[in-house]
């Protein structure tokens, strides 16, 4: 399958810089997977179209300040590092800019000395793996010295890095949020519950390779980054439950999409309470397991996200409805307005 399939044309304006006022205040596109029909709403809209007994699963995954600006302890030169993934023992896969200074051995200094890492190995992919050297806690540290990593295509200064994270976010290791979660505030979320609707939770620790371009002609060819996840016990049960009674199942955000499908996939169409590393790459074709709906944001041209939400309501009608969104001006990315597929 060409990567092309994929691609529209995307006016830099719509890029969203700046999180809205009220975080129910976006707009909300709402397309129906099997007729391609759309609807022009509100976020607030949105529990006009849950029912009692629906399943809404989101991912509680908390954004760290992954972003630290330190120097070479020998020159004193600028680097910049981008923590991606924990592999324990105080090591980390990261990114760092710019790569040519990192070489194996080098060691980088942070806060005065608070903070120092190692570089350990060169990843396939030009990160580093390195090493973490502190007194303390190193979350606490973290806190400290790191700032909230935002995506490229975000140029202004966000005020308030908690309009970066979702109001449920619990379990620290993203770096990046999972953004259709942040339309929700609180009151809005037990307003959804008071109707009769599910609240479940999974955690994804979002990596950077859910957002990195296709770089391969095929879809077929494109490797996902493995992400950690966690499904507890209350939530298999919820979704099973749901699954056998007939009742819907629907993710907020692809990363919520993604922990379901890798579990369920593996189980048959059922959860089960497990833990571990996912790489599934979900395009038109996939046959999902659990999944009834989702609630998401618009995306990167070409992006894998875009391939799953094609998947799940058909290359033509997303193709179709992202083509429209443009037209209307909706806001586009991590800050921008919403899509609901049922």
């Amino acid at each position: 399958m060409d990567v092309q399939q994929f691609d529209f044309e995307l006016p830099e304006h719509l890029i969203a810089q700046h999180p809205l006022e009220d975080r129910t205040s976006s707009r909300l596109l709402v397309l129906q997977k099997q007729t391609g029909d759309i609807m022009h709403q509100r976020f607030t809209d949105l529990i006009d179209h849950l029912k009692p007994g629906d399943v809404l699963v989101m991912n509680d995954s908390r954004v760290l300040p992954a972003r630290l600006i330190g120097e070479k302890a020998e020159t004193g030169a600028k680097i910049e590092i981008l923590l991606l993934k924990s592999l324990g023992d105080d090591r980390w896969e990261t990114l760092v800019k710019p790569g040519k200074r990192m070489k194996l051995g080098t060691e980088v200094v942070f806060g005065n000395g608070l903070l120092r890492c190692v570089c350990e190995e060169v990843t396939e992919t030009g990160g580093r793996i390195v090493r973490f050297l502190y007194e303390g806690i190193f979350y606490e540290i973290l806190d400290q010295l790191g700032s909230m990593p935002l995506p490229p295509y975000i140029h202004a200064q966000l005020e308030d890095s908690e309009r970066y994270q979702t109001v449920y976010a619990r379990e620290r290791g993203s770096a990046a949020a999972p953004t259709a979660g942040l339309h929700f505030t609180k009151p809005y979320l037990e307003k959804i519950a008071a109707k009769g609707i599910q609240l479940a939770y999974v955690t994804l620790h979002v990596g950077l390779g859910t957002f990195r371009p296709v770089a391969a002609d095929s879809v077929e060819e494109h490797v996902m980054h493995a992400e950690y996840y966690e499904i507890p016990e209350e939530t298999a049960e919820l979704v099973n439950r749901a699954k056998a009674e007939g009742r819907r199942v629907i993710a907020v955000g692809t990363t919520s999409c993604r922990t379901l499908e890798t579990v369920g996939r593996a189980h048959g169409g059922k959860l089960v309470a497990t833990s571990g590393w996912t790489d599934i790459f979900i395009y038109p074709g996939y046959t999902f397991s659990i999944l009834d709906g989702l609630l998401t944001n618009f995306h990167l041209p070409k992006s894998t996200l875009v391939m799953l939400v094609s998947a799940l309501a058909g290359k033509d009608h997303v193709m179709t409805a992202y083509k429209t969104a443009v037209q209307e001006e909706y806001r586009f990315f991590s800050f921008g307005d919403a899509m609901l597929i049922l």
